[in-house]
């Protein structure tokens, strides 16, 4: 006769551990992806994305108004100063009023700049702002109530 082991009862105990310990990971590598997911970027950009695209035609009209206008305007950076340049259709200088602000597009920042008056060459005094990409959003508004948006990106070491 064959020699028959008694039966264990405590030898196939642990099998059941595997599988919970199984849930146990794909709870725990969940919670840290949905954790990731709600406290990173939303992926939206706009605010407000459908209503803004059904009004696309006055951005389009917008931009033809500016185009109409002939300026011309080269906007940098010259040490801690933005300079903005504008000459009309003929080459004359644009004389009025410049405003504008810095923004950060990654996080939203955004810094107001003081005003500045000028005949065609206008000066804005940056504040000490922080390495990496802005954008001035600016608004050119000349002696006879023209406008002109300007928007220039630059990207500080």
């Amino acid at each position: 006769m064959r020699d028959i082991q008694a039966h264990d009862p405590n030898r196939g105990r642990w099998i059941p551990w595997i599988f919970v310990g199984g849930m146990a990971v794909v709870v725990a590598v969940n919670a840290v992806l949905i954790t990731q997911a709600i406290g990173t970027f939303t992926g939206v950009t706009v605010g407000q994305a459908y209503d803004r695209g059904r009004t696309y035609n006055h951005v389009l009209a917008e931009a033809a108004r500016q185009d109409a206008l002939g300026w011309t305007l080269n906007t940098r950076m010259e040490g801690g100063r933005l300079v903005v340049n504008a000459r009309d259709r003929g080459g004359a200088p644009v004389r009025g009023v410049l405003e504008g602000h810095m923004l950060r597009p990654l996080d939203g920042e955004r810094v107001a700049l003081t005003e500045a008056a000028g005949g065609g060459r206008f000066t804005l005094e940056l504040p000490e702002l922080r390495a990496g990409l802005w954008e001035f959003r600016g608004m050119l508004v000349s002696e006879q109530g023209e406008r002109h948006d300007i928007r220039q990106r630059f990207t500080l070491p």
